[in-house]
């Protein structure tokens, strides 16, 4: 809208509103809308190369930027493998930018156009939080026209001063931990304030009922340490326990998870894994989805994914996912391994988690054999031949 000289008024909604009634969600068609010509581009060639590098943008620096970046805000826990391998992609985007950028001042044409606009706000928190100055070293063409957009006036007018970092951002526990929703009870409605001239003997009662606020509350520490999967089935009747008909198993699965996330896949987690897997507790499925000739854009199917996690979040305690998705844009695959307490299918035990299972094709794996070692091996590690998928891991993402 600088640039286009659209007047906009913003009411931090993800939506927009003109005067006419004329209604738009998500933020590229919005983007779009409010350009003009020079920003879109004036032949369908430079239009085609505008939506080529938004595309880009989506696809390809959204998704690793967002799992560096969001650990050091605090805003979205740490996984050392995930960010390890973020870390690389962002590379490979530093060195395609900086290889097309070379002869070029900006992305498409000679002036600034919605290309640049939504790639450089892309990467804005990757320059403010992770991109110090012996990472983005090798990569002078990429910085030197980042530098060139943010003090634009109609971008510095949006954003203020963008200050490159000094030092690599690294997550922070304590932080984290802060961000997340705190557990206590709701508080009371409002009360009168009380007359001051009760005088002193008047607190004691009062006195009275903190101390035994205080008692019951060190009495029961425990609901305060539930994490949010453990107070979500607590509120349930316990009845309703998807797993209660189940013996307990000598597998600890946030233990796994523990080593999974923090310590080397391939030489602890994997072993770790093998060395304390319950298969009379828990069973191992391949997922395969039935529909890839529906899968176009990778950031529309890493939405699909991300969706299906977020709806099962009350069975993170009890299972564990490492799903793929294989190939680039209009050619691709999604499956992965998947680790469920019990012998059957984890999805039908609940209504709720049965909205996205159906459009999988699902096997029981025999984790005695070694077709079984091989593909928890490959999934666990984001790594391999993946000889079943016919799909280039190269250009792969992957979840958890």
């Amino acid at each position: 809208a600088q640039y286009s000289g659209a007047r906009l008024k913003v009411l931090h909604v993800p939506a927009f509103q003109g005067d006419d009634g004329f209604c738009l969600f998500e933020s590229n068609a919005i983007a779009h809308y409010l350009s003009n010509e020079a920003l879109r581009g004036s032949s369908p060639q430079t239009q085609s190369q505008v939506l080529q590098w938004v595309s880009f943008a989506d696809a390809e620096i959204i998704p690793p930027a967002s799992t560096w970046v969001f650990p050091t805000l605090g805003i979205m826990q740490f996984n050392k493998q995930a960010t390890e391998q973020a870390k690389e992609e962002v590379k490979k985007v530093l060195s395609v930018l900086n290889h097309h950028l070379n002869t070029r001042t900006f992305l498409v044409g000679e002036r600034v156009s919605l290309a640049d606009i939504s790639v450089a706000c892309s990467m804005i928190w990757l320059f403010k939080q992770v991109l110090e100055p012996s990472f983005r070293q090798p990569f002078p063409n990429v910085t030197r026209w980042f530098q060139t957009c943010v003090n634009q006036p109609q971008f510095k007018t949006v954003l203020g001063e963008v200050k490159l970092c000094d030092k690599m951002a690294q997550f922070d526990p304590k932080k984290f931990s802060d961000m997340q929703p705190k557990k206590d009870t709701p508080p009371k409605k409002d009360t009168p304030p009380k007359k001051e001239k009760a005088g002193k003997e008047a607190g004691k009662p009062q006195e009275k009922k903190d101390k035994k606020k205080k008692e019951e509350k060190e009495a029961a520490p425990a609901e305060e340490e539930m994490d949010e999967c453990e107070a979500a089935l607590a509120s349930e009747p316990k009845t309703k326990d998807p797993f209660a008909h189940l013996p307990k198993s000598a597998f600890v699965m946030d233990e796994f998870k523990r080593k999974y996330s923090n310590e080397d896949t391939l030489t602890v987690a994997v072993p770790h894994f093998w060395e304390h897997f319950d298969k009379e507790g828990y069973s191992i499925w391949y997922g395969e989805y039935k529909f890839p000739e529906e899968l176009t854009m990778t950031f529309m199917s890493c939405n699909l994914i991300m969706g299906m996690f977020q709806r099962l979040d009350k069975l993170r305690k009890n299972g564990f996912a490492s799903v793929i998705l294989f190939g680039g844009n209009n050619d691709s695959s999604i499956s992965g391994i998947w680790i469920f307490r019990g012998q059957d299918l984890a999805f039908t035990l609940s209504d709720d988690w049965q909205i996205d299972y159906e459009s999988y094709a699902w096997r029981k794996l025999d984790p005695d054999s070694d077709e079984t070692k091989t593909m928890v091996k490959e999934y666990f590690a984001w790594e391999g031949e993946f000889k079943h998928v016919g799909k280039p891991f190269s250009q792969g993402k992957c979840f958890k």
